[in-house]
This record gives C-alpha cells, structure tokens and sequence, in this order.
C-alpha cells in the first residue's frame, strides 16, 4: 500500500511538471476547485519549484454551502443532482474561472468512503471537469468526466489526482 502511494506521488510529480512547463510556455494560468481531493491536487503544483508562474490558487469547497457560496454553484443544482454529478462540477469550473481570473480551471467533487455511497453513487464515484476561458486558448472548452475507482479511500483521492492532471495535458495539448 505504502509503495503503491509512493509510485502514485512520483507520477503525479511527473504529470504536474508536465502540465506546469507547458502553462509556463503559453504564459497560462490554473486555478482550482476541489471537493474530494481536499487540496491534494493543489500539492502537487505547489510541490514544484516554478509553480507560483502559473498556478494562482484553490478553494476546496467540501461542503455544499461552500460550493454555493464561494463559486456559485446554484442551490438547486445541489439538490436536483447532489454535489457529486457534472453539473456541479462544470460550475465548480465555473466558478472558479470567474472568481480568479485564471486561464484554466480544475474541478474535483466525488466520493472518496468508506462510507456515504449509495446504489446510484457508490463509493469511488468522482467526477472531474477542466475547463479553459476562451482568450488565450483559443476557443474555451469543458470537459467533465464520470470515474469510478476502487479502493480505500485515500486511494480513490490519488486516482482522481491522477486522472485530473491527464486530463488538464489533454486539454493543454488539445
């Protein structure tokens, strides 16, 4: 297990400097909003010697209220499809494009367990949005994806971080 979290560190390292010396080239700035990750996902740009030249900041909005209160997230939204779905998450994007002014934002809002899952969301449901503001990208974008991961729980926090940092260079090599 602990070996297993090391070799997931060092990829994640891997990918963020990946991500990182491309924001760098393109003069691009990220920022986040993360749910179920906590901040896991922020330490992995701030790991990095350089971050500060592209990366602005996070706001891990855990709680509903937060969601709504700081990125905006609509009530009903909240209610009709629950924090862990994509519209939420593509507002979470939204959101925190709005309130930082960054080229790129990344979003995370899941499940991580053992408990609170259910028959239609089980434990390991995460969802994942990047999306990117129209003027130095060319054309803005959003992309949101479903992932379900196994795993204690920690392990689901990983695999989300992983999948976000492949999806933020898909989106950066798009």
């Amino acid at each position: 297990m602990e070996r297993d979290i090391a070799q997931g560190m060092i990829l994640h390292t891997q990918l963020a400097q990946a991500a990182l010396e491309i924001m760098h080239t393109r003069g691009l700035y990220i920022a986040m909003a993360e749910s179920c990750t906590g901040g896991l996902l922020s330490y992995h740009f701030t790991a990095l010697s350089g971050a500060s030249q592209v990366f602005l900041g996070s706001m891990v909005s855990y709680a509903n209220e937060i969601k709504h209160k700081w990125l905006n997230v609509k009530e009903a939204d909240l209610q009709a499809y629950g924090a862990v779905s994509e519209p939420v998450v593509r507002a979470m994007c939204e959101g925190v494009l709005r309130e930082s002014g960054a080229d790129i934002a990344l979003a995370t809002s899941g499940i991580a367990g053992p408990s609170g899952g259910s028959a239609k969301k089980p434990v390991g449901s995460v969802y994942i949005g990047v999306q990117s503001r129209g003027s130095k990208m060319q054309e803005g974008k959003t992309i949101v994806s479903y992932n379900h991961f196994s795993g204690d729980r920690q392990s689901v926090q990983l695999q989300s971080c992983a999948k976000a940092l492949e999806m933020l260079l898909t989106l950066l090599n798009s």
